[in-house]
């Protein structure tokens, strides 16, 4: 199975897998959704559909599992809201690439970006959410917890959100009454650039933490 390939139920299947026995579930959860992620060339709409693949895969692992059920699901969640967090690093740092390019990116098509990086915590959270109500007994309640806990005290992946937004203010105050990017084709060019250059960036975070854990592995 490639990074170029992964079905839905590829994903889903690999992250029932990934609840099996009692340690590194984290770590397993985290390179299986990055994995994922980077095979749908981190197009925003398909990383609902990740989301979605990879909460439902936990699941029906966790029901397996048939104890520590609590502490399993929130090592999972903590996993993908890593991943997620690094899919937003890479959007971040690629909203600030393009934005030094100058002329050839308009405010709005920046504007663009940072919206599309807003959708994702709550894409994140709503794919969750809403698997979790098809989920049976403890799973289904420990899901609804882990939810309530994000909405609370936020999660990694809406932090770096935040603080991109934060870092992108002052640009694009002067343009928000501007309205939307003209032109759906130009949206649409704007959005695979954007996504292309992001997947590029979150391929070499991916490989980055890759040799980080074969150097742990060895030491």
């Amino acid at each position: 199975m490639s990074e170029q390939d992964m079905s839905n139920e590829e994903i889903r299947e690999a992250a029932s897998a990934s609840m099996a026995g009692g340690e590194n579930i984290r770590e397993r959860v985290r390179e299986l959704t990055l994995k994922a992620l980077q095979s749908r060339r981190l197009d925003f709409a398909a990383m609902r559909e990740v989301m979605t693949s990879m909460t439902q895969g936990i699941s029906v692992g966790a029901e397996r599992r048939g104890q520590d059920v609590r502490q399993a699901l929130s090592e999972a969640f903590a996993g993908m809201d890593q991943a997620m967090s690094k899919a937003a690093q890479a959007s971040s740092l690629a909203l600030k690439e393009l934005a030094a390019r100058g002329r050839e990116f308009s405010d709005n098509e920046l504007k663009q970006g940072l919206e599309r990086m807003r959708q994702m915590e709550g894409d994140f959270l709503d794919s969750v959410r809403q698997v979790s109500q098809s989920a049976s007994g403890s799973v289904k309640s420990e899901w609804q917890d882990l939810i309530a806990h994000a909405q609370r005290a936020g999660t990694d992946t809406g932090r770096v959100i935040s603080q991109t937004a934060r870092d992108f203010s002052a640009r694009m105050t002067a343009t928000m009454s501007e309205g939307a990017i003209a032109g759906v084709e130009a949206a649409r060019q704007f959005g695979e650039r954007f996504a292309a250059l992001t997947c590029g960036i979150l391929a070499g975070m991916s490989e980055a933490l890759r040799r980080d854990k074969d150097k742990d592995n060895k030491a």
